[in-house]
């Protein structure tokens, strides 16, 4: 591009005439806040175990979810990715508001707190209530508000409008996903529950012993049996109140004979006790130890947590997108909705060398799948993307696939083998 061109297209969002229209356009309905924010319920925000579930929804957020092709002969194993908008759905741009990770763990906070969420395509190819075949564009969170024998209401934040609208649509488009942790963590008289309401009791304590409160008895030399005395000694209370106001320093002065007890002592009871033993049942029925939470957790216990705790959640995921975003043709064919988990994140850099030996010497990946996981280019080597173990001088005839396709390639012959070759042919001569 030229000179001239550069300055005929120079664009700058301050000075720019076409940034003064917005001024006088109607944009529609504002907000101080992001609208389609997920907000939880009043009982579980307050709490502290909303850390938990924010760190729950991250983690399964970090989870790469494809739209892939299997073979069904064996085993369902992952063939290939299939590049198509649903697939761009849940790996780049959710909607103009959420990318994929940001789709997800709203999914997660929403499923933990509601128990049963539903997730909705918005924007497609083709009308859902009639059409049996269409491509999905958009996806949303929505809060299931009324079932009914076929459909279901739903509340759907409505990017055009900015608002949150209830709409009925039928269940065969709408990927119903419900808690795997319901049980635990939303039935009414569940430990999770359970564990909310102690937390929110601590936090009112909490409240009134900071409050600024003296907790003062004050003894007054006379018997407030009568009418008269009582109302006396309201007297005398609201003066000493005002003293303690209008001074200073919170200075005031009582009668010689008037005693004064304070009671600003931590009154004890067993909320503490009950919330710590809730924590601990919580945790062992989740399977989770509270090293995770910490970020002090080994491999085994992080692996334990990943295969006990985050992959139910994403399951039901996978499984709920599956039936509902897929046809019935679609998944007689192969195509599935399923999560993939990189293994090596939890590997320290000291381990990562002897690892990447074992999986390359026993054929499971490629040296340049390994140089990937650690975070560097892939070497343009044709042998990096083989699956043979290098430390091996293949024999003659010896055939290795490569992990980029199915093409089969012929080991070269060695330097023995060719000598042993001659020698042979010297002996037949010979002879």
């Amino acid at each position: 591009m030229g000179l001239l061109d550069r300055i005929k297209r120079v664009w700058n969002v301050f000075r720019h005439e076409e940034t003064t229209v917005y001024k006088y356009r109607d944009l529609g309905t504002s907000y101080s806040y992001r609208p389609d924010r997920v907000i939880p319920s009043t009982t579980t925000e307050k709490s502290i175990i909303t850390s938990f579930f924010n760190r729950l929804a991250v983690d399964v957020s970090m989870l790469n979810f494809k739209h892939v092709l299997v073979d069904k002969e064996h085993d369902e194993r992952y063939l290939e990715t299939v590049n198509d908008s649903l697939n761009r759905v849940l790996t780049l741009e959710a909607n103009k508001d959420q990318t994929a990770r940001a789709f997800i763990k709203d999914a997660v906070i929403s499923l933990i707190d509601e128990g049963c969420i539903a997730l909705v395509p918005v924007d497609t190819t083709d009308n859902v209530t009639v059409g049996e075949s269409y491509d999905i564009l958009t996806v949303r969170v929505g809060e299931i508000l009324e079932w009914y024998p076929d459909n279901v209401k739903v509340r759907v934040y409505n990017d055009r409008t900015g608002k949150h609208e209830d709409v009925t649509l039928p269940k065969k488009v709408v990927a119903i996903v419900e808690n795997p942790f319901y049980q635990i963590m939303n039935a009414p008289n569940s430990i999770g529950r359970r564990l909310v309401k102690k937390l929110n009791l601590l936090d009112v304590i909490d409240e009134q012993s900071g409050s600024g409160k003296l907790d003062l008895i004050i003894q007054l030399p006379y018997v407030l049996k009568s009418p008269d005395r009582r109302a006396q000694a309201e007297k005398r209370r609201a003066e000493i109140e005002e003293q303690l106001n209008g001074s200073k320093y919170g200075i005031a002065y009582t009668d010689g004979t008037e005693h004064v007890m304070q009671l600003n002592r931590p009154v004890e009871n067993n909320v503490m006790k009950q919330v710590e033993y809730l924590t601990s049942m919580l945790f062992g029925q989740y399977g989770v130890d509270e090293s995770i939470l910490h970020g002090t957790a080994d491999e085994k216990t992080m692996l334990n947590y990943m295969n006990g705790m985050v992959a139910p959640i994403a399951t039901a995921l996978t499984d709920a997108t599956t039936i509902k975003f897929l046809s019935a043709d679609a998944i007689s064919k192969g195509h599935r909705i399923m999560y993939f988990n990189n293994p090596f994140k939890l590997v320290p850099i000291s381990t990562m060398a002897e690892i990447g030996s074992s999986f390359t010497a026993s054929c499971i990946v490629s040296p340049n799948e390994i140089r990937q996981a650690m975070g560097m280019k892939p070497s343009t080597d044709p042998k990096a993307d083989e699956l043979r173990n290098p430390n091996i001088n293949p024999d003659k005839g010896e055939k290795f696939a490569t992990t980029e396709g199915t093409e089969v390639q012929e080991a070269p012959v060695g330097k023995q083998q060719k000598q042993e070759k001659s020698e042979e042919g010297g002996k037949i001569q010979n002879g």
